[in-house]
């Protein structure tokens, strides 16, 4: 088993980008969704009301971010926002706190999106937890959904193409790391693993909302994988796709990064369950 895909969203829910390397840091690897888009009321947007967001891309310069899109001319976003004013931001059921982007990602965003919002950055001294049932007190994270990363496999990903009539990418999940050489859904049973020269702890199943459902490269909805997942991957309600982990110290991954299975967990769904 190797690693075979490394990604960084630097803006939550716009385009990815393809490493070979990455620092990782307590709260994900560096830079990751580290920018995110709000409204006026700092709720957050993503592409599950906004698949739009799905068509901006985003590089990382040394002291600021590129990101274009569609008719827009290119926008540049300081590394470090000079604005210090606290900004209270809310993600699902959890509220953190991060500073503006500038007023010209504002208005880009704004044009772009066709709603008035802004963009937050969060800055090193806001620490945002991740949820106690499922890490360390010391755990935290940035403006992903809940977990430093998400983990996929090649094989979990083929076997759903097998499913459906069109078959999907894997950037329709958004994963941080991606491993090749292992069977169909094994990382379901996976408690602690180690990558290269770290180790991740694997929290929890991620529970997927609609994102899967937008093409990265259209910025249009559609209803599957989902509708497909939803017949063999429910639990509770909860559509189940990928891995939560959390790394236990920062550290570097690199491409064909080794993985090894430290420890083995109950996975939701039996061993066999998911045969077709």
């Amino acid at each position: 088993m190797i690693l075979s895909e490394i990604n960084v969203y630097p803006i939550k829910s716009t385009k990815g980008i393809a490493l070979q390397s990455a620092l990782v840091e307590r709260r994900g690897i560096q830079h990751d969704r580290r920018w995110m888009v709000v409204d006026d009321s700092g709720i957050f947007l993503s592409q599950r009301d906004y698949p739009r967001l799905a068509l901006v891309s985003v590089a990382i310069r040394n002291s600021s971010l590129a990101a274009s899109a569609p008719g827009m001319p290119s926008l540049d976003i300081p590394m470090k926002p000079s604005s210090k004013e606290a900004i209270k931001v809310q993600i699902h059921d959890d509220v953190t706190e991060g500073v503006s982007a500038g007023e010209e990602a504002r208005k880009w965003f704004t044009d772009f999106l066709g709603v008035s919002c802004r963009v937050v950055y969060m800055p090193e001294e806001v620490l945002r937890p991740v949820n106690p049932k499922y890490g360390a007190e010391e755990d935290i994270v940035s403006f992903a959904d809940a977990f430093p990363l998400l983990l996929i496999s090649e094989a979990t990903l083929d076997d759903l193409n097998s499913r459906l009539r069109i078959p999907v990418p894997m950037n329709r999940f958004r994963p941080n790391i991606v491993v090749k050489g292992c069977g169909a859904y094994d990382e379901d049973r996976w408690g602690k693993i180690r990558v290269g020269e770290m180790i991740f702890d694997v929290a929890k199943p991620c529970a997927r909302c609609v994102t899967p459902t937008v093409d990265q490269a259209t910025g249009v909805a559609g209803k599957e994988p989902l509708a497909t997942l939803s017949k063999y991957r429910n639990a509770g309600g909860n559509v189940l796709f990928g891995q939560n982990i959390i790394p236990e110290k920062s550290g570097t991954l690199r491409m064909g990064d080794s993985f090894e299975i430290l420890s083995w967990k109950e996975p939701v769904f039996p061993v066999g369950s998911m045969k077709h």
